[in-house]
């Protein structure tokens, strides 16, 4: 690499990598990599999905190590080729860093985030002086995290925990922002806010690198944009919108006497917290619903309710009259479900085919072995979506983007009644989302429900017949599209 990748005479880059190689598990994630991030940048990488846009930002953290080449810090004034200062320092905002929290089994408050991110770890492990207790009421009020400090990191929306994460990234005032996707999971409102709150902390002379397949999205900063793709760092192509692909409209299931789901003040909480209700609505066959709210508003909880992961309160009830018997296995046999929890969940030692062949049991990642026609309709389906290459590989070996895609095929390998998309698009590159929507008539077609939860219009496929609005945990309206 040349150029601006190189350091600028005279100014101290804060990470500077030079001819850098990342092996993981057998494998090259990144090669002959040579890039610089000075004080006060702002580098934009783009590339598609298992590029090593993630591995880069991990790597530029000091959270993995290259095997050869050389990677310099100049962090605080100082030169160093040692991690330890920068992972004191430095942390990846993104979906890496809220799984770790989603996958332990103790509870772990939004304040106990901030105060690990105090002194550069996950865990709080210190008893805080008034300095620290005072920066964690700063840094909760700049990211709009006040409500919150108390609340059981788990039982947070996905927007709600990115604000969490990014709070904890913030607490050691860092001189470098790294940001992962940062914008998925984000409502309309929150990504002006926090895209605000970015554009402020470049402007007083923090350095972003953002990593992202929505270029639209990224703060208005003064871009160095490089490409990613096969580990590689180039200075690639022009990155501009892409437009949302021509589909076909979805065609209206068959009607049935039965309702799908039934609502009936249905409460749901989650510790001691209200996440959603009193809620009643009806999920009639022949419908296809967006689900739209505000961060927090109980979009998720809903998804994950109608799918069986979640039970009401006392006092409401949840029905699904459409299975003749409503237990766990017949349930998630019927149901494909699509969401970031679901993603955490695969991060184990499962293959890429494990995880799709597990929905025909109903199961996640442990199955019966597959009969012929299972397999068939497996590797077809890998085909169709472009993760054929991924069928052999460890789940936990996988980008977000990777991993999006076979849970996607997941959802919807074994025909399912009833499909929901929990922000199902996050973390996928343009192509990625044009082949997924492009499936979904001919599954609808045949008797798949659809219910959409999304931020974004372009996520959501035309066809869809109805519009849910949550607030508070509530229904706001209710109404046809």
């Amino acid at each position: 690499m040349t150029g601006s990748d190189t350091a600028v005479p005279g100014v101290r880059p804060l990470v500077a990598l030079s001819g850098v190689q990342v092996v993981a598990g057998g494998r090259t994630l990144l090669s002959d990599v040579t890039l610089s991030v000075g004080p006060g940048e702002a580098l934009r990488l783009a590339g598609p999905n298992g590029g090593g846009k993630t591995t880069l930002l991990r790597l530029l953290a000091g959270e993995v190590a290259p095997v050869c080449g050389e990677r310099v810090y100049g962090l605080e004034g100082g030169q160093q080729r040692s991690a330890v200062r920068a992972r004191r320092q430095l942390s990846v905002v993104g979906p890496d860093a809220e799984g770790f929290y989603l996958t332990r089994e103790w509870a772990q408050t939004v304040r106990d985030v901030l105060l690990a991110g105090a002194h550069g770890e996950v865990l709080n492990l210190w008893t805080p002086d008034g300095a620290t207790r005072a920066r964690v009421a700063e840094v909760a009020a700049l990211v709009g995290l006040e409500a919150l400090l108390d609340r059981d990191v788990r039982t947070l929306s996905h927007g709600q925990r990115r604000r969490a994460m990014l709070g904890r990234a913030l607490m050691a005032a860092p001189e470098l922002l790294l940001l992962d996707e940062f914008t998925d999971g984000l409502s309309e409102r929150a990504r002006a806010d926090l895209g605000e709150l970015i554009a402020a902390l470049h402007a007083r002379g923090t350095a972003v690198v953002l990593a992202t397949h929505r270029p639209e999205e990224a703060p208005p900063l003064p871009w160095r944009t490089r490409w990613v793709d096969g580990g590689q760092v180039t200075h690639g192509p022009a990155l501009s919108p892409v437009p949302s692909p021509a589909l076909a409209p979805l065609p209206v299931p068959r009607r049935d006497a039965r309702p799908l789901a039934v609502l009936d003040r249905a409460t749901v909480y989650r510790n001691g917290h209200r996440a959603l209700g009193p809620v009643t609505w009806t999920w009639a066959p022949g419908q296809h619903w967006l689900v739209t709210g505000e961060n927090g508003s109980g979009k998720s909880t809903l998804a994950r309710l109608i799918a069986g992961e979640l039970h009401p309160a006392l006092g409401g009830t949840m029905a699904r009259p459409f299975l003749a018997r409503d237990r766990l296995a017949e349930r998630r046999q019927a149901v494909g479900l699509v969401s970031a929890e679901t993603g955490i969940r695969q991060r184990r030692d499962w293959t890429g085919r494990d995880v799709i062949g597990s929905a025909f049991a109903g199961t996640e990642g442990f199955a019966p072995p597959l009969t012929a026609i299972q397999a068939a309709q497996v590797d077809a389906l890998a085909g169709a979506l472009h993760v054929t290459d991924l069928l052999d590989r460890n789940a936990e070996t996988l980008s977000q983007g990777q991993l999006r895609r076979l849970l996607l095929a997941r959802a919807v390998v074994h025909r399912p009644t009833l499909l929901l998309l929990d922000e199902g698009l996050d973390f996928l590159d343009a192509a990625t989302r044009a082949r997924f929507l492009g499936l979904l008539p001919e599954l609808t077609a045949g008797g798949t429900h659809l219910l959409v939860v999304a931020h974004r219009p372009e996520d959501a496929p035309p066809g869809l017949t109805h519009h849910l609005g949550l607030e508070a945990g509530q229904v706001a309206f209710c109404r046809p599209l």
